[in-house]
C-alpha cells in the first residue's frame, strides 16, 4: 500500500517536466505543502498533427490530466487531515486514489515532454550515449521500436509502455504498467512513456492501437529521453 508520503518519494524520482524544463519535485513539499498543478505543454495542441490531432491533445491535457491533478489534490488533502487526526482507517482507504491520480499526474507530465513536433526535433533518431545503449541492448533503434510497440500493444485494458533505466543492472529495459501505476514503483527510472489508454488515441485511431504505436515514433522527443537517460546514470 502506498501512502501520500511514499507517493511523494515516487514523484521526487520522476524529474517531472514543465514546459520543456525538468523540475525535480521535493518529496516532503509534495506530500505536505504543495498542491499539484497542471503543467503547460511545451508546444501548441495542434503541433503534433497529423500524428496526434489537436482535439485529442486538448482533451487529453485539459480534461484527463487536469482530472488526475484535481483528484490527487483532493485525496492528498483528505489524507493529511486524516493523518493529523490519527485516522488510520481513512488513511489506508485513500491510498488507492493517491496512487492512481498521483501516478496519472506523474505519467502525463513525463509523456508531454517525451513528444515534440518534427520542427522541434520530434522523430529525430537518438544519438550519443543513448543511441549506443539502445543498439547494445536491443540491436538497433528499429528493433527496439518494434519490441516496444509489440509489448505495449499487448497491454490489457489501460496502461503505459515504458523505456526505463535499471540502475542496479546499469542497462535499459522495456516495461509496461497497468492503469496509472508510475514506473518507478518497479525500480526502473522512467525515460520514455507512451500512453495506451484509449483517450490518448481512440478519436483518431479507433481500436487500432498498433497503428497509433507505429505512428507515434514520428514525434518522439529523443532529446528529452537522452536528458533523462543522462540524469538517471548520474
Amino acid at each position: 500500500m502506498i501512502a501520500a508520503r511514499t507517493i511523494g518519494k515516487v514523484f521526487s524520482q520522476q524529474h517531472i517536466a514543465f514546459a520543456g524544463r525538468r523540475a525535480p519535485v521535493d518529496a516532503v513539499s509534495f506530500a505536505t505543502k504543495a498542491a499539484a498543478s497542471l503543467p503547460d505543454l511545451p508546444y501548441d495542441y495542434g503541433a503534433l498533427e497529423p500524428i496526434i490531432s489537436a482535439e485529442i491533445m486538448k482533451i487529453h491535457h485539459q480534461k484527463h490530466h487536469q482530472a488526475y491533478v484535481n483528484n490527487f489534490n483532493i485525496a492528498q488533502e483528505k489524507y493529511l487531515d486524516a493523518e493529523a487526526k490519527g485516522d488510520i482507517s481513512t488513511m489506508v482507504s485513500l491510498q488507492g486514489a493517491i496512487k492512481f491520480n498521483g501516478g496519472g499526474h506523474v505519467n502525463h507530465s513525463i509523456f508531454w515532454t517525451n513528444l515534440a513536433p518534427p520542427t522541434c526535433g520530434g522523430g529525430e533518431a537518438p544519438t550519443g550515449d543513448l543511441s549506443h545503449a539502445i543498439n547494445s541492448e536491443f540491436g538497433s533503434l528499429q528493433a527496439f521500436q518494434d519490441k516496444f510497440s509489440a509489448v505495449t500493444a499487448a497491454v490489457q485494458g489501460s496502461g503505459w509502455g515504458w523505456l526505463g533505466y535499471d540502475k542496479a543492472a546499469k542497462k535499459l529495459a522495456i516495461a509496461t504498467c497497468a492503469n496509472q501505476d508510475p514506473l518507478s514503483i518497479t525500480g526502473l527510472v522512467p525515460l520514455l512513456g507512451i500512453d495506451v489508454w484509449e483517450h490518448a488515441y481512440y478519436l483518431q485511431y479507433k481500436n487500432m492501437r498498433p497503428d497509433y504505436l507505429k505512428a507515434i515514433w514520428k514525434v518522439v522527443n529523443w532529446r528529452n529521453v537522452a536528458e533523462r537517460y543522462a540524469a538517471a546514470k548520474s
